[in-house]
């Protein structure tokens, strides 16, 4: 079993995969730095200066902080907010995958053009003793 088990984990796929997890991984904590410290500022500052991951509604009444962090630790809050940041995260992340995919799929699976077939055994040996012909004959 053991012998097995080494056989799938040496596969081409499965370390392709580890590399995949290891590197989408990286590439989120940048999409979420991206998120968080360049586009909600500037979301928030075409809004007004609102800060969404501040966002919230206290769905008990013990709930009277103004900010996420204190209203979580009195009580349920629903942190729409947060809800948003990370939804404005994950369509950045599916956009870049789309366009990586995109770009790597039209590279390996270009179209080729499309060649001429090759005439019959028949017609290419007709096509030989007119040309010959022609050849042979120059006043016509």
């Amino acid at each position: 079993m053991l012998e097995e088990f080494k056989k799938f984990a040496m596969r081409g796929n499965v370390v392709d995969l580890a590399v995949g997890v290891v590197i989408g991984a990286a590439f989120g904590a940048i999409v979420s730095s991206l998120v968080a410290d360049i586009v909600m500022p500037i979301i928030g500052a075409v809004t007004g200066g609102l800060d969404f991951s501040n966002y919230f509604l206290p769905l008990s009444s013990k709930v009277t902080a103004t900010a996420l962090a204190d209203a979580r630790k009195q009580g349920a809050v629903l942190a729409y907010g947060n809800f948003l940041t990370i939804l404005i995260n994950f369509i950045i992340v599916a956009f870049a995958l789309f366009l990586v995919v995109k770009v790597i799929i039209n590279r390996l699976y270009k179209p080729e053009e499309a060649k001429p077939a090759a005439p019959p055994a028949d017609v290419q040996l007709l096509t030989e003793i007119r040309d010959l012909l022609k050849a042979q004959a120059p006043g016509r």
